[in-house]
This record gives C-alpha cells, structure tokens and sequence, in this order.
C-alpha cells in the first residue's frame, strides 16, 4: 500500500451556494448553507486515503467546537493523527466559500494553522522516512513549509509543493521539491514572474519540475524538455471546490507509476470531484477512477 503523509491545513468550510457572486455592499438571498469540514492539508488527506493509500497527517486544531468534529471526520477516513495537535484555547481553520454557477470564492482563517510548526514536522520524521510521498501546501507558515522540503530532501522521499496561496518562493526552496503543482496564476507569482507570460515558457524557467493545472483544459508537466498536455475529462460540475486538492493527492498516490501516468489519473480524478458539493463531498474512491478511465479509453 502506497504511504503518503500529509504536512498542512485542516479547516471547517462554511459553504453558501448561491444563484451568483455577491457585489461590494450587496446582500442577497443565498440558497443553500452547510459546514463542511476542509481545509487543503485535510482535503489531501482525505483524498489520498479514498484513492487507497495509508495516511498521515501533520497539522493542528483549536479546541473550539469544529475541533472534534473535524478530528472525528479525518478519523474516519482512516487518517493517523499522531502528529496532528490540538491546541488549548485556540480558535480551529475556518473558510468563509460561495459557490456559484459552479465556481467559488474563498476567505481563509488560518487560526489553528498558523501554529503548525517545524519541530512538528521533525518530530514525524520516522513516518516521513516510510513514506512514498509527503505533500504540503502554503496554509501553514513558510518555515514549515521550508522544514517538510528540507526534511524529504535529507531522507530521499519526494515532497510534492502545491503553492496555494500563492507566493514568490526562493528558488532553493522550489529545487528541494520533486514537482510544485501550481496553476498558471499560482506559477507566476511563484517565480516573480510576468503573469502575461506563456505559462510553458514559465514552467521551463522553474528551477524544479512543474505539474500545472489548467482546470478543465487538464495539465501540464516537465520534468525537461517541452512542456506535454494531458487532457482533461468532461464532466458536469457542481462546486469545484476541493479539485485541486484531489488533482495533487492523487497525484502523490500514483507517482510510483510513472508521471505520465500519473498525471493523467490526477486529472481523472480531480473530474470525479467536482459532481457534488463540498471540497470532500465528491472526492472519488479509487475503482470511480479506474472506471472513469476504462470508459474513457
């Protein structure tokens, strides 16, 4: 069974599905309200564990009333939590989500997240060394974002980065990374970059491999030479939400296949995900993408 440990964010999604976007200083009637538990740490965490493989993740909660909650919802899905703490009087990640005509906006509150530390991270090293793949995200703080590339460089397990947000790395750091997964936006300001700029001459100027997403149009990856297309899958979509994360999930549970293989189950079950509401609602079961990509040839 593939190993993955996860280094990243839990949060409680307060998602309103709406008719469209609201404006500045507008109100209007929402549709539908729900909480549901996220955050892009938990979210490759859960996704990881449906595609099959044995998890572990690396994060913080407060002690609030989402704490248990999100713990009990993580559990579930088989996720060890050893090296996930819960702090005493803090307040848990939440993320303010509207859906609308199958896109979202997102504020995030890092709370709890901003707390994960480095000393967390090496503290999990025996797990880190078993595994075959360490994700982490940019929901924490930087310096733990730095000690997760440093400590799978020191032990020879790949770190895949998914940049999000986005911010200008230094480039030392991205070498550390066996990919970054960025879309175009995320890839730009990753590098310092024109965002105007071909987004296949930008991932040529990363000083590590890219796996770039570009939604329903699929992804992109170098490792060297010209950027190669894999193609997406067509699908009704409901809430994208949560697409992202399952992409570099499964992409950290199929790496041992190849990358080209790889990429092309990322993009197949990033498709799966977005049939239903919720960043964890849709998130596909391992046969659902084998499926998917028996039908589709």
């Amino acid at each position: 069974m593939t190993r993955i440990v996860v280094v990243g964010s839990i949060n409680m999604d307060l998602v309103t599905q709406a008719s469209r976007f609201v404006g500045p200083g507008e109100t209007i009637l929402g549709e539908r309200f729900l909480t549901v538990p996220g955050g892009k740490g938990a979210n490759q965490a859960v996704a990881a564990a449906r595609l099959g493989a044995e998890v572990a993740l690396v994060g913080a909660t407060g002690d609030d009333a989402f704490a248990q909650q999100l713990r009990q919802g993580l559990a579930a899905e088989n996720i060890d939590l050893t090296h996930t703490v819960q702090l005493d009087d803090y307040a848990s990640g939440t993320a303010s989500i509207t859906v609308a005509g199958g896109e979202n906006q997102i504020i995030v509150v890092p709370a709890a997240n901003a707390r994960v530390t480095p000393a967390q991270v090496e503290q999990a090293q025996s797990l880190i060394a078993r595994a075959d793949a360490v994700l982490v995200q940019m929901e924490i703080p930087l310096e733990t974002v730095e000690a997760t590339l440093r400590v799978g460089q020191r032990l020879g397990v790949p770190v895949i980065l998914n940049p999000a947000p986005a911010q200008k790395l230094p480039a030392d750091w991205l070498k550390l990374a066996r990919y970054v997964t960025p879309n175009q936006h995320e890839l730009a300001i990753l590098l310092g970059a024109d965002p105007d700029e071909d987004f296949r001459t930008l991932m040529q100027h990363a000083p590590c491999p890219v796996v770039l997403t570009r939604g329903a149009e699929g992804a992109w990856y170098r490792e060297q030479g010209e950027p190669v297309h894999q193609s997406g899958f067509q699908v009704d979509v409901v809430d994208s939400t949560g697409a992202g994360d399952t992409f570099n999930a499964a992409l950290a549970v199929f790496l041992h296949e190849g990358v080209a293989t790889a990429v092309r189950k990322a993009c197949a079950a990033a498709a799966l995900s977005v049939g239903k509401l919720g960043a964890q609602g849709g998130m596909p079961q391992h046969d659902d993408v084998e499926k998917l990509l028996a039908r589709t040839g």
